[in-house]
Protein backbone atom coordinates (compact mmCIF):
# COMPACT_ATOMS: atom_id res chain seq x y z
CA UNK A 1 0.00 0.00 0.00
CA UNK A 2 1.71 3.06 -1.10
CA UNK A 3 2.74 5.50 1.81
CA UNK A 4 0.46 9.04 1.28
CA UNK A 5 1.05 12.44 2.78
CA UNK A 6 -1.06 11.88 5.72
CA UNK A 7 1.44 9.07 6.21
CA UNK A 8 4.23 11.46 6.02
CA UNK A 9 2.15 13.90 8.42
CA UNK A 10 1.39 11.31 10.95
CA UNK A 11 5.04 10.74 11.33
CA UNK A 12 5.81 14.06 12.28
CA UNK A 13 7.40 15.30 8.30
CA UNK A 14 6.57 17.65 6.34
CA UNK A 15 5.60 16.64 2.91
CA UNK A 16 8.37 18.77 0.87
CA UNK A 17 9.66 17.61 -2.56
CA UNK A 18 12.79 16.02 -1.65
CA UNK A 19 10.69 13.37 0.71
CA UNK A 20 7.87 12.56 -1.99
CA UNK A 21 10.29 11.94 -4.87
CA UNK A 22 12.59 9.68 -2.58
CA UNK A 23 9.67 8.24 -1.40
CA UNK A 24 8.13 7.50 -4.86
CA UNK A 25 11.80 6.25 -6.15
CA UNK A 26 11.58 3.55 -3.16
CA UNK A 27 7.61 2.54 -4.14
CA UNK A 28 8.19 2.37 -7.82
CA UNK A 29 11.56 1.36 -8.60
CA UNK A 30 11.92 -2.52 -10.21
CA UNK A 31 14.83 -2.62 -7.40
CA UNK A 32 12.80 -2.42 -4.29
CA UNK A 33 16.51 -2.11 -2.18
CA UNK A 34 17.75 0.93 -3.05
CA UNK A 35 21.62 2.61 -1.82
CA UNK A 36 21.61 6.05 -0.91
CA UNK A 37 23.55 6.72 -3.76
CA UNK A 38 21.44 4.79 -5.82
CA UNK A 39 18.76 7.05 -4.93
CA UNK A 40 20.97 10.48 -5.19
CA UNK A 41 22.02 9.16 -8.78
CA UNK A 42 18.15 8.36 -10.31
CA UNK A 43 17.38 11.49 -8.64
CA UNK A 44 19.94 13.94 -10.57
CA UNK A 45 19.27 11.82 -13.85
CA UNK A 46 15.83 12.78 -13.52
CA UNK A 47 17.16 16.76 -13.10
CA UNK A 48 16.18 17.17 -9.01
CA UNK A 49 18.35 19.53 -7.37
CA UNK A 50 18.88 17.34 -4.26
CA UNK A 51 21.96 16.37 -2.19
CA UNK A 52 23.32 13.77 -1.44
CA UNK A 53 23.02 14.84 2.09
CA UNK A 54 19.41 15.49 1.89
CA UNK A 55 19.00 12.18 0.51
CA UNK A 56 20.81 10.50 3.62
CA UNK A 57 18.69 12.77 5.97
CA UNK A 58 15.42 11.75 4.46
CA UNK A 59 16.22 8.04 4.61
CA UNK A 60 17.00 8.42 8.06
CA UNK A 61 14.11 9.94 9.32
CA UNK A 62 11.84 7.55 6.89
CA UNK A 63 13.72 4.87 8.84
CA UNK A 64 13.15 6.62 12.34
CA UNK A 65 9.65 7.09 11.18
CA UNK A 66 8.95 3.13 10.47
CA UNK A 67 8.42 4.06 6.76
CA UNK A 68 11.57 1.72 5.70
CA UNK A 69 13.58 -0.54 6.60
CA UNK A 70 17.79 -0.45 6.35
CA UNK A 71 19.63 -3.04 5.79
CA UNK A 72 23.53 -3.43 6.29
CA UNK A 73 24.98 -6.54 4.58
CA UNK A 74 28.45 -7.81 4.84
CA UNK A 75 29.95 -5.72 1.98
CA UNK A 76 29.37 -2.60 3.93
CA UNK A 77 26.53 -2.53 1.62
CA UNK A 78 22.95 -0.18 3.22
CA UNK A 79 20.30 -0.28 0.99
CA UNK A 80 16.57 0.49 1.60
CA UNK A 81 13.07 -0.46 1.06
CA UNK A 82 9.88 0.37 1.75
CA UNK A 83 8.79 -1.25 5.18
CA UNK A 84 6.23 -4.35 4.32
CA UNK A 85 3.60 -6.55 6.62
CA UNK A 86 5.31 -9.79 5.00
CA UNK A 87 8.89 -11.13 6.24
CA UNK A 88 11.17 -12.08 3.35
CA UNK A 89 15.20 -12.64 3.07
CA UNK A 90 17.61 -11.61 0.75
CA UNK A 91 20.32 -13.38 -1.14
CA UNK A 92 23.14 -10.68 -2.02
CA UNK A 93 25.56 -10.91 -4.98
CA UNK A 94 28.93 -10.23 -3.76
CA UNK A 95 30.35 -8.68 -7.12
CA UNK A 96 27.40 -6.62 -8.12
CA UNK A 97 25.49 -5.83 -4.72
CA UNK A 98 22.35 -6.90 -5.95
CA UNK A 99 19.73 -7.80 -3.72
CA UNK A 100 16.90 -10.48 -4.15
CA UNK A 101 13.77 -11.45 -2.16
CA UNK A 102 12.92 -14.66 -0.85
CA UNK A 103 10.41 -16.50 0.86
CA UNK A 104 10.78 -20.39 1.76
CA UNK A 105 8.52 -22.04 4.22
CA UNK A 106 10.98 -24.81 4.62
CA UNK A 107 13.62 -22.70 5.81
CA UNK A 108 11.22 -20.84 7.85
CA UNK A 109 10.03 -23.69 9.89
CA UNK A 110 13.09 -25.48 10.67
CA UNK A 111 14.61 -22.06 12.24
CA UNK A 112 11.41 -22.66 14.35
CA UNK A 113 12.46 -25.89 15.00
CA UNK A 114 16.22 -24.93 15.99
CA UNK A 115 15.05 -22.55 18.36
CA UNK A 116 12.54 -24.77 20.00
CA UNK A 117 15.08 -27.41 20.38
CA UNK A 118 17.65 -24.80 22.03
CA UNK A 119 15.10 -23.37 24.47
CA UNK A 120 14.12 -20.37 22.82
CA UNK A 121 10.72 -18.58 21.57
CA UNK A 122 11.76 -17.09 18.15
CA UNK A 123 10.66 -13.24 17.78
CA UNK A 124 12.13 -12.59 14.45
CA UNK A 125 15.23 -13.71 12.36
CA UNK A 126 17.00 -11.71 10.26
CA UNK A 127 18.31 -14.15 7.12
CA UNK A 128 21.15 -12.85 4.41
CA UNK A 129 22.92 -15.23 1.91
CA UNK A 130 25.76 -14.27 -0.15
CA UNK A 131 27.14 -15.43 -3.11
CA UNK A 132 27.45 -14.73 -7.13
CA UNK A 133 24.16 -13.76 -9.16
CA UNK A 134 23.74 -15.08 -13.14
CA UNK A 135 25.20 -12.14 -14.90
CA UNK A 136 28.40 -13.02 -16.48
CA UNK A 137 31.03 -10.93 -14.87
CA UNK A 138 29.65 -11.58 -11.90
CA UNK A 139 30.11 -15.36 -12.16
CA UNK A 140 33.76 -14.51 -13.62
CA UNK A 141 34.32 -12.98 -9.93
CA UNK A 142 33.02 -16.19 -8.93
CA UNK A 143 35.48 -18.11 -10.60
CA UNK A 144 38.41 -16.06 -9.88
CA UNK A 145 37.86 -16.45 -5.69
Amino acid sequence: MPITNQDLRKAGLKVTLPRIKILELLENSSDHHLSAEDIYKTLLEQGEDVGLATVYRVLTQFEAAGIIERHHFENNHSVFEIMQEDHHDHMVCQSCNKVVEFTNPVIESEQHKVAENLGFTLTGHSLNLYGYCNKPECQDAARKK
